[in-house]
């Protein structure tokens, strides 16, 4: 049957080559390795992809993971001024040796808690980073163009036709790639002042005494990890707007520290108590052959898109340092700010959520250079990878938004009537937009049955340019544009952090989706029996561009998204022989099966063509 997508012909999976790896136990692996504890595995690293095979609807007969890349194919991503993003080609890939059991553990800590001796071992580390040959690969700037690479469409999936690009943003590989990512820049600099207990600070962002840039990234102006590419306006003792859309709000400290617990509580807690569904915070699924983009998980899209743009330099030419993907790792106070994102993992896992345990995440491999300058590919979980966090105190666990109307007010005819209906889409996003949104469910449920299916406010096929910043607001059954993050009716924010550089011409065509849970929202308004809300989205900045294909809400499964029964159409047809004796019985003579690669949304008008094409396929 056809339920989800048509079948795109054009679209090809080549076959790779068998390779066998040895693993660090020294025993040999032909198939996939059942590690649950990896992020990724080193199945998906060692099994390529061996052509088309059947689907049923009972599971996939086999995985489709995004593969390393092929570092001999990078593109260089822009000309005139010279960035290169491309890292030095190496042919030998070693797998990854998981450091020994008997290492120390490394602690990272909270970088405004860090004592001067910290901070002398830390700029060191890093200046001998920036002294390191501009072609070894464990240099500062080859370290930041590492993110760029992989950021900025420079690789191709690997043996997918027509080519499609990688990305490790918006989707379910965000928050493993950037652990890897991170540790082995950690451990370059640890190589590099001879000390195997270091470990890279983290921003405390989260928590009112952190919220300030840490002063060891603002002075002085000498330090090796220093940036002069930052917002002025932004240097200690401001608090980071964890909400912040490119206008500095004039609110006493207070709000802003309310408010960002407010956020973090949104973000991280609402989306998952008890949640069976991994996706609304870590992100939607991404496989090969798949287009980018697909969706980010909560705390990607917030806090984490919205610290990239308000430390970046407004007055640069693209935002640069943080505020651009293409230049953010150029910045030290990056890894400081993915070190908390990397926490807030941790956090979520031990103590609200649950990860994947689909083989294509955990099979997903990339490529990086360890601290010899080995070329190197694997992924674990932090207790196998020897590092920890400083324990600090997390207050916006209980910050819950309340709602800023009375329980059970309905929604006002005069709010209703500014609305469209949910069929005026798509929609240029040119301005402000109200919709009327249905509900699938119009009743009060368990809690056990709203952690396995939440309800889920889905803006769908948003459409903008990739290389400009792009950021809105989304408020439920509120008609006040104004409306703070410590109110329930603020329900989230969609933030594109920029993919631009220097010599980039003509659009990049990105889209993508947002998905927010609204339960307990709804809970607070008393809304629970209602048949619709009003959903308002708000410009903020670099919309004029930007087109909506769909808003909806749906209750959102385990298996929601786009999965590997988006990928495929297996067709079954058989010949039978009647038995006599039992008339409606028979038995099977033949049976044959063709499975298409499919990658496209079906309209609706089109969902039972499954019927006739059974009926009429000469298989």
């Amino acid at each position: 049957m056809i339920s989800h997508h048509k079948c795109s012909p054009s679209l090809k999976i080549k076959p790779r080559r068998f390779h066998t790896i040895r693993s660090s136990s020294g025993h040999e692996h032909d198939h996939d390795l059942p590690r649950r504890d990896m992020l990724i595995g080193l199945g998906g690293l060692s099994a390529g992809v061996g052509g088309l095979c059947a689907l049923d609807n009972n599971g996939p007969a086999m995985a489709l993971p995004i593969q390393a890349p092929d570092l001999s194919s990078c593109r260089q991503t822009t000309d005139p001024t010279n960035v290169n993003c491309c890292p030095p080609s190496n042919q030998t890939i070693r797998p990854f040796q998981l450091p020994p059991a008997s290492s120390p553990m490394r602690v990272r800590p909270a970088a405004h808690l860090v004592d001067a001796a910290y901070i002398t071992r830390y700029t060191r580390a890093v200046q001998l980073m920036k002294q390191l040959p501009a072609n070894d690969p464990r240099n500062f700037t080859q370290q930041a163009n590492v993110h760029c690479a992989y950021c900025n469409a420079a690789y191709d999936q690997v043996g997918i036709t027509p080519r499609t690009e990688i990305q490790v943003h918006s989707s379910w590989l965000f928050f493993p790639w950037h652990r890897l990512y991170l540790y082995f820049y950690e451990r370059i600099l640890a190589n590099l002042i001879g000390d195997p207990t270091f470990a890279l600070p983290f921003w405390n962002w989260d928590a009112p005494n952190g919220m300030a840039m840490p002063s060891m990234y603002a002075t002085p102006t000498t330090s090796s990890i220093y940036d002069r590419l930052r917002n002025a306006r932004h240097q200690p003792p401001k608090l980071v707007n964890l909400n912040f859309n490119g206008t500095d709000l004039n609110i006493p400290d207070a709000q802003q520290i309310q408010n960002n617990l407010n956020t973090m509580y949104r973000q991280v807690v609402s989306s998952v108590v008890q949640s069976t569904t991994p996706q609304l915070f870590l992100g939607m699924p991404y496989r090969a052959g798949s287009r980018p983009n697909p969706g980010a998980g909560t705390l990607e899209g917030v806090p984490h898109n919205t610290v990239h743009v308000w430390t970046g330099d407004p007055t640069s030419r693209f935002q640069e340092n943080m505020g651009n993907f293409y230049s953010a790792g150029r910045d030290p106070i990056f890894f400081a700010h993915h070190s908390n994102v990397d926490r807030m993992w941790s956090i979520w896992s031990d103590r609200f959520g649950r990860n994947f345990t689909d083989p294509d995440w955990l099979n997903s491999s990339f490529l990086f250079y360890d601290e010899n300058r080995n070329l190197v590919r694997d992924a674990l979980n932090i207790s196998q990878l020897r590092y920890s966090y400083q324990n600090v105190d997390t207050p916006w666990v209980n910050a819950r938004p309340r709602s800023k109307r009375a329980t059970g007010a309905r929604i006002s005819n005069d709010l209703k009537q500014k609305a469209l209906n949910a069929d005026a889409f798509p929609r240029s996003l040119n301005g402000l937009i109200r919709v009327i949104v249905k509900r699938p469910i119009n009743k009060s449920r368990t809690k056990e049955e709203k952690a396995e299916q939440p309800e889920v406010l889905v803006i769908e096929g948003i459409e903008l340019d990739a290389r400009e910043l792009v950021e809105f607001d989304v408020l439920v059954n509120d008609d006040d544009e104004s409306t703070m993050p410590d109110k329930s009716e603020f329900v989230g924010s969609f933030v594109n952090v920029r993919h631009r550089h220097e010599g980039m011409e003509g659009e990049m065509k990105m889209k993508t989706s947002l998905r927010i849970p609204i339960d307990e929202l709804l809970e607070d308004l008393g809304a629970e029996g209602d048949d619709e809300v009003v959903v308002t989205l708000v410009p903020r900045i670099g919309t004029e561009k930007v087109t909506i294909d769909e808003v909806k809400i749906e209750l959102l499964s385990s298996t929601s998204g786009p999965n590997l029964h988006s990928h495929f159409l297996s067709i079954r047809q058989g010949a039978m022989i009647n038995d006599p004796l039992n008339p409606g019985n028979g038995a099977l003579l033949s049976s044959s099966r063709v499975t298409l690669l499919c990658n496209m949304p079906v309209p609706e008008n089109a969902k039972d063509a499954g019927v006739t094409l059974k009926k009429y396929a000469k298989l």
